[in-house]
């Protein structure tokens, strides 16, 4: 509990706070890029003690979220085909899609299954082998590997009746999209630890060679 208490100590949290105030001399824009910073920030109340130069921009956040709506339209009619079977993520169930989302299309008789690993929708396809089932594959850098890996796994195991219905993103060409637009001013970005982990820093080099 060595680390968690660091992080809970007032003092060392004041002293960080009154030396961000005191190296802040202009006013600088950062964007948490994030959704779980998003959501730490304001339930820690950081806006609240930065100083007034400093704003906070919440950026892309999760994958689920900058999920267009015709990704979720495709995912719907699919689920309408006889035979069919949607295997997806529990937090794709409310998205909206043009005029319903999965979790109606479930109450309404559809075959959608929650799952909560990509090797699941695997098991789900060896079970109902007289179907289609179709994995909706979302997700950033963090749940590409997981992807991939089932399938090679379905390849390996020759499975014929899975699909992916791919709706992946990645992050650094958002990042470039965000310091393109005059819109939006940039200082500096809050990279999301997750998907750091997964791709390394070399990705996100071109942001300080180039903007």
């Amino acid at each position: 509990m060595k680390f968690i208490d660091e992080f809970r100590d007032k003092e060392i949290a004041e002293g960080l706070i009154q030396r961000i105030r005191k190296t802040s001399t202009r006013p600088i824009q950062l964007m948490e890029v994030c959704g779980t910073h998003t959501v730490s920030i304001f339930r820690y109340g950081i806006r609240g003690i930065l100083p007034e130069q400093i704003r906070l921009i919440s950026g892309p956040g999760c994958p689920v979220c900058v999920t267009p709506n015709g990704d979720i339209d495709l995912a719907i009619a699919l689920s309408r085909q006889k035979d069919v079977i949607i295997a997806t993520f529990g937090d794709m169930m409310r998205v909206p899609g043009s005029t319903s989302n999965l979790q109606k299309e479930k109450a309404e008789g559809r075959d959608i299954q929650i799952i909560y690993s990509s090797l699941e929708a695997l098991k789900i396809a060896k079970k109902h082998s007289g179907k289609r089932v179709v994995f909706l594959a979302i997700g950033f850098e963090t749940t590409s590997p997981t992807i991939a890996v089932a399938i090679l796994r379905a390849k390996e195991e020759k499975l014929r009746n899975l699909f992916i219905l791919n709706s992946q993103k990645r992050v650094p060409p958002a990042l470039r999209a965000l310091l393109q637009t005059k819109q939006v001013k940039i200082d500096g970005f809050i990279l999301p630890g997750h998907v750091s982990t997964i791709i390394g820093i070399n990705p996100y080099q071109f942001i300080a060679k180039e903007f």
